[in-house]
C-alpha cells in the first residue's frame, strides 16, 4: 500500500527524511488508522554508553493525505539522575522548533536546525542503528 505524505507543510524537511518515513510504511496497511506514530530507538543508547537518540515521529490522517504532525529526538540529560528529555522538536501544528538548548523558535529560523537533524537522523537510519516499532490510532 501507499501512502501519501503530505511534503508542503511548514516547517519543510528533506527529501530524504519523507522518503525514509514512505520506506519504513511500505508494509503498514493504515486503512482504518488516524494517525501513525514511528519510535526508532538504538536499544545500547543509555546515559553511560550514549549512542543514538531515540526519535519519534507522528502521522495523522487529513483528508487523503497523511500530515506531520511532530518529529521528536530524544536525550538523555543531568549527571547524576539523567532523564530523558526533548532535545529537540519539530512541532508541525505550531510551525515551530524546539531545541533543548535555544527553546522555541519560528520555523524559518529553525531550518539549519532541522536540516541537521534530518540528515544525521536518515545517516544513521541507513546504518541501521535503529530498532523500529509503528503503532496505528
Amino acid at each position: 500500500m501507499t501512502i501519501s505524505i503530505d511534503t508542503n507543510q511548514r516547517p519543510v524537511m528533506p527529501a530524504p527524511f519523507y522518503q525514509l518515513l514512505a520506506q519504513e510504511l511500505i508494509n503498514t496497511n493504515p486503512k482504518e488508522a488516524n494517525a501513525i506514530t514511528l519510535y526508532f530507538r538504538d536499544p545500547d543508547y543509555s546515559p553511560e554508553q550514549g549512542g543514538f537518540h531515540p526519535v519519534e515521529v507522528r502521522l495523522e490522517k487529513q483528508l487523503n493525505q497523511w500530515r506531520l504532525v511532530y518529529v521528536t529526538d530524544f536525550a538523555f540529560h543531568g549527571h547524576d539522575f539523567p532523564d530523558l528529555i526533548k532535545d529537540i522538536d519539530i512541532c508541525f501544528n505550531s510551525k515551530q522548533v524546539y531545541s533543548s538548548i535555544g527553546g522555541w523558535i519560528k520555523h524559518d529560523e529553525g531550518a539549519e536546525l532541522i536540516e541537521l537533524f534530518s540528515d544525521n537522523f536518515t545517516s544513521y537510519h541507513h546504518m541501521d542503528v535503529y530498532q523500529v516499532q509503528i503503532a496505528l490510532g
